[in-house]
């Protein structure tokens, strides 16, 4: 019920760019264009070093990250459609990197499921919603394109903000599984795990882990946005080994 009227707000209330706060739109034109512009690129999360190649678009700050935000945290559904046709420019990426592995069936986009906690919270599930909506980007554009929702969530995990990469990643280990009949959908086509931002990689790891187990076939991991490494510190400094240590081992790359 709450996903229902906040779309019926989008629809029938005024708002601001979720991206620079001008008056009466969603997305103005600049900020359409930051967000569309944005090179894609093959990042190397070092939570993620050995699993298949992860793309991702613009760098999460300014534009990109006050529209994720808004979508996420704000409820502005609206705004799926947008990181939706960024979402298929990544994928497509992914496809075209992985060549004839990426061939035999639909690009199947799997999203990393949110907590159930967190989707009550915020009334959606925004990664999925983005997904979708990459999807039909994806057909629009004569792409066969689906979106199994197979990832589950079989336990709680601990709040990762400041975690180390290693501590992330022991973190999540089997934190994800899959459901009922998910073999039989994943043997339709190659898979491309999917999410809104990639900071350590350590949940397209477990994600990636998950479906593999199930009979997936990963072809690699699509993401709106990448975190921005941060400047190093002084060695001891304040926050060593937590959140600038794995942003400083973040490595981007332009394709």
């Amino acid at each position: 019920m709450r996903g229902w009227w906040r779309e019926l707000a989008d629809l029938v209330l005024p708002a601001d760019c979720a991206g620079c706060g001008a008056p009466r739109a969603d997305l103005c034109a600049r900020c359409r264009a930051a967000l569309y512009g944005a090179a894609v690129r093959r990042v190397r999360p070092p939570g993620f070093r050995d699993g298949p190649p992860v793309f991702a678009g613009p760098t999460y700050v300014d534009e990109a990250r006050a529209v994720l935000l808004a979508h996420k945290e704000r409820g502005a559904l609206g705004l799926a459609a947008p990181l939706g046709v960024v979402l298929a420019g990544v994928v497509r990426a992914v496809a075209d990197a992985a060549g004839s592995a990426a061939d035999g069936g639909p690009l199947l986009l799997v999203p990393v499921p949110s907590a159930r906690r967190a989707v009550a919270a915020r009334g959606h599930d925004p990664v999925r919603r983005t997904a979708l909506a990459a999807a039909g980007a994806l057909r629009r554009a004569g792409w066969s394109a689906r979106v199994p929702a197979v990832l589950r969530q079989r336990r709680s995990v601990a709040d990762q903000a400041g975690l180390t990469v290693a501590r992330r990643s022991a973190n999540l280990a089997g934190a994800l599984g899959t459901s009922a009949g998910a073999g039989r959908l994943l043997g339709e086509g190659p898979v491309v795990v999917v999410d809104d931002l990639v900071t350590t990689g350590a949940t397209l790891a477990e994600a990636t882990r998950a479906l593999t187990g199930a009979g997936g076939r990963v072809i690699g991991a699509a993401v709106v946005a990448v975190a921005e490494p941060e400047a190093p510190r002084a060695p001891g400094g304040a926050g060593s080994g937590g959140t600038a240590d794995w942003n400083r081992s973040l490595r981007v790359t332009d394709v």
